[in-house]
């Protein structure tokens, strides 16, 4: 298997003459990227899948997202798209970098982002971009809300950027924006009471997105609008905290985990013993639905401007969420429910409407395809894989299938290798797992001694040992990780 990791030098001119037809006529980008989102809460996936793995919760219980999925009906949705590491800080650290998350300095929660890194969006501003951010950024260390990050790594309007928090409300007063919902200290809290669509986070937020593309229409954009729902708490303001009461909503399938469940996949505090609750799905349900009510008020205004057709328009989330998918909530290991994110994306001219792309991809893959599909350099220390051919051609010939995840640590204590089809998860406190997702989409067996697969983890585990060494992974220097994976190679 081919090494997965390609350096990019700072591409000339002539770099691009293969595909710099589309250069003369910048395009806009507009990213909209949720937090901790399950993926089968869009329509767009549930059509990707079989029936059973599209309605887990019930064959009544699905929110429809018309507006989401007419960006994926404009463009391409990749059903392989996967968080490196499936917790907020470091999957968006390689996201707005390129890197992986280790040599970003935000290899976990609350660590900032080394000031040396050089985002898609500082790129785009050097080339003339007007740039812009509202909501939640989480990469400049613990600060909470902190509004307006002194360092703004390439968003130079970041007025609306906030570092942290999950806030339900807010307001802007002669001070600024602030959230709105304070507790009996006078402290921000996630209070939502009176929030309106006016002053509701999601609603708030969009507004300001809407008024960044309204003043910025005539020239070059890109703006960046992270929402934080669908994270808990599980909140929304009416009529969505009650759009979904009334369905059936039921544990998934797997649940009730499997004696032989993967010790890397123990829940701790919290999450060690969780009780489904109808109640909080229904309104995780009618979060959805008020951000895709909101994704259509987006593109309306692009359409009401006449820049849909000149616009790249994306939507993600920063990892997902398991919903009581494996008995759990939440993200942090490897499972679909937490890895597996949404990336839809439409670039009218570049990009054919309804592709669909099964190759593995990682959010660390973002940027280096994104510069490229808008004709900009690529900075020489991006690790990530430039994609945009596969995006563009759907070639699949010269794509090695498999992207990496780590655990959200300095120095991981399990890494995962995975394609469309297989995954590999190799942890310091467990056996190998392998988990073949065609046979096995719950992910409740256990592949790994299947004799029919030993190529496929030989196969995994020489990638694992190659981007290890090409990214300086600590956990794979040396240890008990590196030891492990070591013992799987092919003699």
């Amino acid at each position: 298997m081919r090494s997965i990791l390609i350096r990019f030098a700072l591409f000339s001119c002539a770099c691009f003459a293969s595909v710099n037809v589309w250069a003369a006529t910048p395009m806009n980008v507009l990213i909209i990227q949720t937090d901790e989102h399950n993926f089968r809460t869009l329509g767009c996936y549930r059509d990707t899948l079989d029936e059973d793995q599209a309605l887990v919760w019930g064959k009544d219980a699905i929110v429809e997202t018309p507006a989401i999925d007419s960006i994926a009906s404009r463009g391409v949705i990749c059903t392989s798209f996967y968080a490196t590491s499936p917790v907020c800080t470091p999957s968006r650290a390689s996201f707005f970098s390129g890197r992986f998350p280790h040599n970003t300095g935000s290899p976990q929660n609350d660590l900032p982002l080394n000031n040396d890194v050089v985002t898609f969006a500082e790129v785009l501003r050097r080339e003339g971009y007007a740039t812009g951010y509202a909501g939640k950024w989480h990469l400049d260390g613990p600060g909470k809300p902190q509004w307006a990050p002194e360092r703004q790594f390439g968003f130079a309007d970041n007025r609306f950027m906030f570092n942290r928090g999950h806030w339900k409300k807010f307001l802007i007063d002669v001070d600024g924006p602030k959230v709105a919902s304070t507790n009996r200290k006078g402290e921000p809290s996630y209070d939502l009471k009176g929030a309106d669509e006016t002053t509701f986070s999601t609603d708030w937020l969009t507004n300001r997105a809407i008024e960044f593309i309204r003043e910025h229409s005539d020239k070059p954009f890109c703006f960046h609008l992270s929402l934080p729902d669908p994270h808990g708490p599980n909140s929304v303001r009416h009529p969505y905290d009650s759009m979904y009461r009334d369905t059936a909503i039921r544990p998934p399938m797997t649940f009730a985990m499997s004696k032989e469940n993967p010790k890397w996949a123990t829940g701790k505090g919290k999450n060690a013993t969780v009780k489904f609750n109808a109640a909080q799905m229904s309104l995780y349900f009618g979060m959805v639905k008020c951000i895709d009510d909101n994704v259509a008020r987006l593109l309306a205004t692009l359409d009401e401007l006449d820049l849909t057709e000149r616009s790249i328009v994306v939507f993600t989330s920063d990892h997902g969420d398991l919903c009581y998918e494996h008995g759990r909530l939440n993200k942090g290991n490897p499972y679909e429910g937490s890895a597996k994110i949404p990336m839809i994306i439409a670039a009218p001219g570049l990009i054919p409407s309804s592709s669909r792309v099964d190759q593995a991809l990682g959010t660390v893959d973002f940027a280096p395809t994104l510069l490229t599909l808008l004709g900009k350099p690529v900075p020489a220390e991006v690790e990530g894989r430039d994609a945009s051919r596969l995006l563009m051609e759907g070639d699949a010939k010269s794509w090695d299938d498999v992207t990496f995840l780590r655990a959200a640590q300095a120095k991981a204590n399990w890494v995962a290798a995975v394609s469309d089809r297989f995954k590999l998860v190799v942890s310091v406190s467990d056996v190998p797992w392998l988990f073949d997702l065609q046979s096995d989409p719950d992910e409740l067996v256990n592949a790994f001694g299947n004799p029919d697969h030993r190529e496929v983890v030989e196969a995994l585990s020489v990638a694992l040992v190659e981007y290890g060494g090409q990214s300086n992974d600590p956990s794979l220097r040396a240890g008990p990780l590196k030891t492990k994976l070591e013992a799987l190679l092919p003699n």
